[in-house]
């Protein structure tokens, strides 16, 4: 049986009504004003609520945090000669919605019920800046662009907007996504190509990543952290049809990775825990055609939005990734 996209919303939102998600009890009593509420450090904000993951997450207004709502440059004296952009880098308001749900957000702002019955892709991306201060550089003070969560080469994860705003990430896929920018330099046409021969060095410990001198603050967190390929070897795949070599993510990034793949899991149920596959039950590695993206509910690369995009890349390990956020799910 096929259901609309409208039914489904519906479903979601009278569902939501009933849903004791949907307002958060007052519980005042008791409480001296002024209390300051700890946190953990491993939370993620959604609608203005806080939900665990079990990986350190920093968020915007977090100390090292990076914060996507700022309209001036964070990094003014890196930008050389170039003009920032002026304004947002991301907005405010989901677009393509069911009529009842965009009067009632523009009227009141989003529920929790409202956002899960809208978002259902968490789209992955590589940055091609090799760390995640880097990455912010390039799309908040160059390119005015924004992303939800950021996740540097040692597992931290940056989250640097509410879930419930449109980060300018995927094109025409923003209304319905989630997305995360994870740091790697990216896949090339030759196993030689120069970039790739001048980020990876090997050691007696195996390959590494080497930040070029121009990097003067590689901005990670992890004191002496020395960052490694999960797998030794260079990756040969294709994507959109093109042979590309790649080296692997890092373990600490898969492993955090996973913890907010099963948290996304768990708070938005739409985003359920597969991948894109053909007839063959393999993985595509192309773009899905537009009425394929509008059924598909779960994670996705950036080239299965757009034919212009190959990441997250021939290296990423799709089947490691499941296989992690459903063992922290219990699975």
């Amino acid at each position: 049986m096929i259901i609309s996209r409208s039914a489904v919303v519906l479903v979601s939102v009278l569902a939501g009504l009933l849903s004791a998600c949907t307002q958060v009890p007052v519980r005042t009593g008791g409480v001296t004003p002024g209390t300051p509420v700890a946190r953990h450090g491993d939370e993620i904000s959604v609608c203005g609520r806080l939900f665990r993951t079990g990986t350190r997450v920093v968020l915007w207004n977090d100390p090292n945090g990076y914060d996507a709502y700022r309209v001036e440059p964070k990094f003014p004296d890196e930008l050389g000669s170039a003009e920032p952009p002026k304004g947002a880098r991301y907005g405010s308001f989901r677009r393509k919605l069911d009529d009842s749900i965009a009067d009632s957000v523009h009227r009141r702002g989003w529920t929790l019920d409202e956002l899960r019955a809208t978002v259902q892709h968490f789209v992955l991306h590589y940055d091609v800046c090799g760390t995640s201060r880097r990455c912010f550089k390039v799309l908040q003070d160059r390119r005015g662009l924004s992303v939800h969560f950021m996740l540097d080469v040692d597992g931290t994860i940056y989250q640097t907007l509410d879930l419930k705003e449109r980060a300018w990430h995927a094109g025409t896929d923003n209304d319905h996504s989630i997305g995360i920018e994870i740091a790697n330099i990216g896949a090339y046409p030759s196993p030689d190509h120069e970039v790739l021969k001048s980020w990876y060095q090997r050691d007696e410990s195996g390959v590494r990543i080497v930040f070029p001198d121009t990097i003067k603050d590689t901005g990670i967190l992890t004191p002496n952290f020395v960052p490694r390929p999960a797998r030794d070897e260079i990756i040969e795949g294709e994507i959109q049809g093109r042979k590309l070599y790649q080296y692997d993510f890092t373990n600490e990034q898969y492993q955090a990775l996973a913890k907010v793949a099963a948290t996304l899991s768990r708070v938005f149920p739409r985003i359920r825990l597969q991948y894109p596959v053909g007839e063959d039950g393999e993985l595509i590695r192309k773009a899905l055609g537009s009425d394929e993206l509008a059924r598909f509910e779960g994670l996705i690369g950036h080239y299965h939005v757009t034919k212009r995009k190959i990441d997250p890349g021939p290296a990423f390990d799709w089947d490691r990734l499941i296989r992690g956020a459903r063992a922290a799910l219990g699975d």
